[in-house]
This record gives structure tokens, sequence and C-alpha cells, in this order.
């Protein structure tokens, strides 16, 4: 027998499939294959749909050396909400995509924002030709593929994607108004060549694609404020690799280190204030007075140290790395050694995190 109460349920029900229906893969649950997400025109040559753009952060997340290619997908007539420069909002129905190789093609991850603002995750695994993927099994793939002897990388599941996405409000990573800066820094570890085609800030001003974008963005384009080239590079990574967990703002924010570049901020760079000779509630063994960076000293400095690790209990980042990237550790170790050793003690580089493209560093 009907009630009011579970007819409701009903309608309520039908129109949630109603409104899923409307996005692409046209189920609220994730497509299985990775051809029925929408990312491609021509599945069988993995030609990428007219309407999908390519885009490239300026600092790229270490992946243990993965080539990666990331597009994004809006709902036709929509735009982003850039009235927050730190946290964008995404119409319902927005799709990214992002492909990890080794040498071939070896997993894509997905997002999709759903009817009720939340974001749907999935990861497709490729077959070994390249020719299509499917989708993984919630726990995620352990050990599917070599990267170098001895390694191999793991597929993550599906609650390592929400630890990651879900460090800070807005979920999105990577695809921001600094992240797309066409004043790219040119010392970005793993910094990558855009595609031809890819969209930055001003490709996604003038096509209209965002709205409520503060002026001076647009005019100039932004970049981190440091003493140094180097510095720059520095803060931009922490900022990608390491701030989407420790802020001001996510379930890490209690310990007091902040770690991400926020455009909105009027203050010192909070990358500095809260690393720069403040005690570490980490203690490495053997080190009696432990500081999260210590200038002139990066062998007793614990972020340097942390990096430097892929022993679980202290590795950073704790997920989605199996390999130390000498690269980016070798950078902070020249500028602990140079630039915080020059001006020891000072947690203060510049009035602003972040200023326009002619103000120089």
């Amino acid at each position: 027998m009907f009630t009011l109460a579970n007819t409701l349920a009903a309608l309520t029900a039908l129109g949630s499939l109603a409104l899923a229906a409307l996005l692409p893969g046209g189920t609220a649950c994730p497509p299985k294959r990775l051809a029925d997400t929408g990312l491609y025109s021509d599945p069988a040559t993995l030609t990428i749909a007219p309407e999908v753009l390519a885009y490239s952060p300026q600092y790229p997340l270490w992946s243990d050396g993965a080539a990666k290619q990331r597009w994004i997908r809006l709902p036709a007539g929509t735009s982003i909400d850039a009235s927050d420069p730190d946290r964008w909002v995404f119409p319902v129905g927005t799709q990214f995509w992002k492909e990890f190789a080794f040498g071939r093609r070896v997993e894509t991850r997905w997002m999709r924002r759903e009817a009720d603002g939340s974001w749907s995750y999935a990861t497709y695994v490729w077959n070994a030709e390249g020719s299509e993927a499917w989708l993984a099994p919630e726990r995620g793939v352990r050990n599917a593929c070599e990267i170098r002897p001895g390694l191999r990388h793991d597929i993550p599941s599906l609650s390592d994607c929400r630890v990651c996405h879900q460090g800070t409000p807005g979920e999105v990573l990577g695809f921001g108004a600094l992240q797309l800066s066409s004043d790219r820094d040119p010392l970005a570890p793993h910094a990558e060549v855009p595609a031809p085609g890819s969209v930055d800030l001003e490709a996604l001003v003038q096509r209209g694609l965002l709205e409520n974008l503060d002026e001076r963005w647009s005019k100039s384009p932004p970049r981190i404020a440091a003493r140094s080239a180097r510095e720059r590079a520095v803060l931009g990574y922490l900022h990608a690799n390491c701030g989407s967990c420790h802020n001001a703002s996510g379930p890490l924010s209690t310990l007091g280190l902040e770690l991400d570049v926020r455009l909105a901020r009027d203050a010192a760079a909070p990358a500095l204030c809260s690393t720069l000779d403040v005690a570490s509630r980490f203690r490495p063994r053997g080190i009696e007075d432990p500081r999260r960076l210590i200038a002139g000293d990066a062998a007793q400095s614990v972020l340097r140290l942390r990096m430097a690790s892929r022993t679980p209990v202290s590795q950073m980042p704790p997920l989605g790395t199996h390999a130390v990237d000498e690269a980016a550790l070798a950078l902070i170790d020249a500028w602990i050694q140079g630039e915080l050793a020059v001006d020891r003690g000072s947690s203060k580089i510049s009035t602003s995190p972040v200023q326009g493209t002619h103000q120089g560093n």
C-alpha cells in the first residue's frame, strides 16, 4: 500500500535518476568503461572529444615519474564561478580526467560533480595493449606495473582518492588561477610543456568559461612572490605536493602547517611562517629538538627528512609515491643551504605570497 511518504520517496528517487541521466555517462554510478565517460569522440582511435579541454598545471604533482595528461569537460553553456580565487566552484556535470603512463598507459583517474554538489571518483585500468580501460575495483590495484627495478605502481583505492582530494574545502586539485597562470615557473620540478590547444587562465577567460574572476588576475597573471627564482619554485612545489593536506582549512589544520599558496591571503607566505624554526611534532630518531625547517641545515630539517623517506611511518607525501623525488629534494636542499641560510631566522619574504607578472620576484 502506498503512503504519502512512499510516494514522496519514489518521486525523489525518480528525480535523482532523471538528473543523473542528464550527466555524461548517464548514471550516478561510474561507467564500467572509460570510453563511456565522454572523454573520447572515437574510442577506437582514442580521439579526444572536441568539447574536452586539455590543461597542464605549472606545478605538477610528483607521482614516481609518471607521464600525465589531463582534461576537463564542462557541460555546454556553463562556466566556472571564480569569485573565490582559491576555490573555484564547478557546475554540476563537470568532469576531470588524468592519465598516468609509465612507458605505456596504466590508469586514468576520473572525477564528476554530481547533482547534489558532491564529487564522484573512479579509476580505469588500461589493458596491456593500451586499447581500452575498465573500471578498477574500489580497493584499487596493488603492484599494477613496474616503474623501476624493485618498485611498482599502485592504482589507488576510492578511499585514497578521497583522502587526497578532500583535504581542502574544494576537491579539485591542480586546476585554478595559480596553477593555470600563463606566467609559468620555468624552474618548477618536472614542468610540462602544455600540449597544443591546452587551456590556461587566459584561455578560460577568452572562452567565457570563468565568471567573477578578480580583474587583477586576468590583467596580470598570478605568480608566487619570492626572494629568488629558486624559492619561487620551492614554494610552488610545496603548494602542489603538500598544500592539499597541509593548510589552514582542512582536516589537518590543527597542525598549524600551511604549505598552500592562497591568492586571497594578505600576509607573509604561510609556508615560511609555519615551518622556519618551528618545532616539529614528528620526532625523527637522533634529533633532540626537531624543527620543520632550519636555515642552513638541510640534514636536520624535518620537512626535508620526510620528503627523503619512503618508510611508511615517516614518508611524505604518505600516499601515491614509492620513489623519492630526487629533483625536488635537490631543489629543497639548495634552497635551505642558500636563501634560507643567507637570511637566517627571517620568516617573511613579502607582504603578499602571490604577485602579478610585472612585479618581479
